[in-house]
């Protein structure tokens, strides 16, 4: 932490209160009035434009003269100011889908009135009045977002406007009132989620330029990348159990079925949802005491639950984000406007890459088309809660966008249609950057994924038939298996498995498989499941699609490969490693994944290439995850960088669950008694064994804060601003092939073992057997190799890219410009 800096927990000054004058010449400065005239200016020139383009097209106009058109501008004006107002509170008592629907119609009305009073009587007919008004609100969302260049300046200002809106009622103030609320001085923490986004992925577009903000943060030095492991299954459910409740044991895949009530349950059907986070929940969740979970599986016991699955509801009248998204032009309209052009340029890559035959590829018609702009408009609809929720002062606010991951499904992790999303969200994080002055709190943001992606062609296309029709051959009986992706069986078989079920049931979460034998009441093991079906286990070992086969025997689990096998509980090996291409975690992950409840009788991974660390989906996805292999385990954690890091903080979500709550505690916004439910204080380990536990270039414990070590703020090489420098093999350039991002394999050997000697026998979280040299990943990034990072204090989100000296960036100067 810079010297002079406030710590994160202490709140900052408050500006001392300035009189009505004082208020009155801020609003009368002539930057504000400026900023307003060019407003006012730009809508009237885009309302201009917009009616006559529309007037041009309705056919039967009876005049196009400019001075009608130019009065027509100003009665919409007056018609917007006097009815949005009241439409808006419509839209607040509605709430939920009704708030849909009337937002939409609260545009097309604004027009429509200004349409029907207008002198000129131009529109005649109430279906011509409609269809004008219409064409008026499209031509409208496309002409803003041109006039913006393509970014969110207008959504952010409509964010702003909310926000100001928000903590005015909240202090009790006037609907007109000369005074603006100051920004938060008490401590805030904002966790984004960037669903099934790779560190290798996130650390080669910050390289490539391509993510300005989050670039920003991390070579100003006030931010730090760090990978993390998800372990088995690398699904968003288990990882998000972890993160918010610290219970991802309870979940063995993305879609699992239930021996006991004869049940196949579905982490993202709400129904399921729910009943899962019963047995998740103790009511000490990350988001306990005030929190916010907006888009999540799970609600971390949060007290306000927006768009969460297991909460089932639409954001109902308390939510105020919810109806000025709805109810704004430049909120619901303009996102379904834009959602249609995502669907015409999905048609389009899509076409592309047929032409290309570009491999692996799928099918992208059908509900992805659906998917893709639902996705865009989910994250605007989140970003809107997040700022209402800022402006009321939520102490912890946890939202997951999950752009990204929809569209790398479909295309690929890398594509650039994919990178494209990823783009989008550093846009997204960039607007949460900007609305942090308007909020109530001193945010800090922390960035996280759930999981990564990992791509190849799918089982079926590289064999011809699906997992349940080899289980069907080998075992010669009936199988069932859902026929739709994991995250779409909800809207396509909801009711899935119907009547009575088959003997064998395969239940796939990408290429991690679940093989049931759904007559037996509990689990089998090995002998009885050979006595039942002899040919199954080592006929499904022995397929080329198929690399790992894991049972229970009487020694303990058993990963079967197609030439030798893997006892999990000692190490033994007889043959062929088959674990040797999971890399050196894949025992830990299986031996923690055989601990979870209601596992299949058999656990089925594809086989990974060696080379290209492409896995062969079970599902008809070119990215997936569920399984092992590739970048699908491999996520990443961004935070302030002089925040203290636990040794165990990167051992799956629970202990990401643990690293968050330690945050929390400093930051003051939980109790150290009750940080972790069951578990007892921690006690503060001696500096010398502090020092110990953490490695090199990780920031060390607040315990040892004060002794002097090469990455203590107080040592005289951080004075130089050498502190986090990178550890050898992680934290330097590694140069992608042009035009593509880095293969999976590569530099693989490279970031294994990074501290792992300072961490080895110290992590009392990390499973049993794990090597040393797994710990990969966990080192801060280096944008420029010899480049100095520099720690900033801990600054929250209006100061995220501050400099250690306190002085401005170039991303500060060029907004302050």
């Amino acid at each position: 932490m810079a010297v002079g800096a406030p710590s994160p927990r202490d709140p900052v000054p408050v500006p001392a209160a300035r009189g009505w004058a004082a208020e009155l010449r801020a609003l009368l400065a002539w930057r504000r009035v400026s900023h307003r005239l060019r407003r006012a200016l730009r809508s009237a020139l885009v309302t201009f434009v917009v009616l006559s383009l529309t007037l041009w097209l309705m056919p039967g106009v009876r005049s196009t003269d400019v001075f009608d058109t130019l009065g027509l501008v100003v009665l919409v004006a007056v018609v917007g100011a006097v009815l949005r107002p009241l439409l808006l509170a419509g839209v607040v008592a509605i709430g939920g889908w009704g708030a849909m629907l009337l937002g939409v119609v609260a545009q097309v009305t604004i027009i429509a009135v200004a349409l029907e009073l207008d002198p000129a009587e131009r529109v005649n007919g109430f279906p011509g009045v409609v269809m004008a008004a219409i064409l008026a609100v499209i031509f409208a969302a496309i002409l803003d977002w041109m006039a913006d260049s393509g970014s969110d300046a207008t959504f952010v200002q409509e964010a702003q406007r909310l926000m100001r809106g928000v903590r005015r009622r909240q202090s009790g103030r006037r609907l007109f009132t000369l005074h603006r609320s100051y920004p938060g001085t008490e401590p805030g923490m904002l966790v984004v989620q960037l669903d099934g986004v790779a560190e290798p992925v996130l650390r080669w577009a910050v390289r490539a330029g391509n993510l300005p903000t989050i670039g920003t943060w991390l070579s100003s030095g006030s931010h730090t990348m760090r990978g993390w492991h998800t372990g088995l299954p690398s699904t968003t459910p288990a990882a998000q159990a972890g993160i918010l409740h610290g219970a991802s044991p309870q979940i063995p895949a993305f879609r699992w079925y239930e021996k006991d009530v004869g049940r196949l349950m579905v982490a993202n059907r709400p129904r399921d949802a729910a009943a899962i986070e019963r047995r998740l929940s103790d009511g000490r969740g990350l988001l306990a005491d005030g929190g916010v979970s907006i888009g999540n599986a799970f609600s971390g016991d949060a007290t306000t639950n927006l768009l969460t699955v297991s909460h089932a509801a639409l954001p109902g009248r308390s939510a105020r984000g919810w109806a000025a998204f709805m109810a704004s032009p430049y909120g619901f309209t303009r996102a379904l406007v834009l959602g249609v052009a995502e669907v015409i340029t999905e048609l389009h890559q899509a076409r592309l890459q047929r032409r290309r035959n570009l491999l692996p590829r799928v099918s992208r018609s059908g509900a992805f088309l659906a998917l893709r702009p639902a996705s865009m408009l989910l994250r605007d609809v989140n970003v809107s809660l997040v700022a209402e929720q800022m402006a009321r002062g939520a102490p912890v606010i946890y939202c997951d966008l999950v752009d990204y991951d929809e569209v790398a499904h479909h295309a690929g992790p890398a594509r650039p249609e994919s990178m494209r999303q990823l783009e989008n969200l550093d846009r997204m994080l960039g607007a949460l950057e900007r609305l942090a002055p308007e909020a109530a709190r001193r945010y800090h943001l922390v960035v996280l994924s759930d999981h990564g992606q990992s791509q190849g062609a799918t089982f079926r296309q590289r064999y011809g038939e699906t997992l349940s029709r080899v289980v069907d051959r080998l075992a010669a009986t009936p199988v069932d298996e859902p026929a739709s992706p994991a995250e779409l069986e909800v809207t396509r078989e909801p009711e899935f498995p119907k009547g009575p079920v088959a003997p064998l049931l395969v239940v796939s979460s990408g290429n991690l498989a679940l093989l049931y034998l759904t007559r037996h009441p509990h689990r089998l093991d090995r002998e009885a499941i050979e006595q039942a079906y002899p040919q199954l286990i080592a006929g499904l070992a022995a397929h080329p699609g198929i690399g790992l086969v894991v049972v229970a025997d009487t020694d303990g689990p058993v990963a079967v490969g197609g030439e030798g096998t893997h006892h999990l509980r000692d190490g033994r090996v007889e043959g062929v490693d088959p674990l040797l291409a999971y890399g050196p975690r894949a025992r830990a992950d299986l031996r923690r994944h055989q601990e979870s409840a209601h596992l299949g009788d058999l656990v089925l991974i594809s086989a990974v290439d060696p080379v290209t660390n492409e896995v062969a989906a079970f599902e008809e996805l070119v990215g997936s995850h569920g399984g092992l292999g590739g970048w699908q385990t491999d996520a990443v954690l961004v935070h302030p960088a002089d925040w203290p890091v636990r040794p165990d903080a990167l051992a799956g979500p629970d202990g990401v669950h643990r690293q968050l709550v330690a945050w929390l505690e400093m930051l003051g916004l939980r109790s150290a008694n009750d940080g972790i439910p069951g578990q007892a204080p921690e006690e503060s380990p001696a500096p010398d064994e502090a020092a110990a536990q953490v490695a090199p270039g990780e920031p060390l414990p607040a315990s040892t804060a004060s002794t002097p070590s090469p990455a203590s703020p107080a040592s005289p090489a951080s004075a130089d601003g050498a502190v986090g420098e990178p550890v050898a093999g992680h934290g330097t350039e590694t140069r992608p092939g042009a035009g593509a991002a880095p293969r999976g394999g590569e530099g693989a050997a490279a970031r294994g073992g990074e501290g792992a000697a300072a961490r080895a026998g110290q992590n009392a979280a990390a499973p049993e057997g794990e090597s040393a040299a797994a710990r990969s990943g966990n080192s801060p990034v280096a944008i420029r190799p010899g480049a100095p990072v520099r720690s900033s204090g801990g600054n929250p989100l209006p100061q995220a890219a501050a400099g250690h000296d306190g002085a401005p960036t170039r991303l500060s100067r060029s907004r302050q410009a």
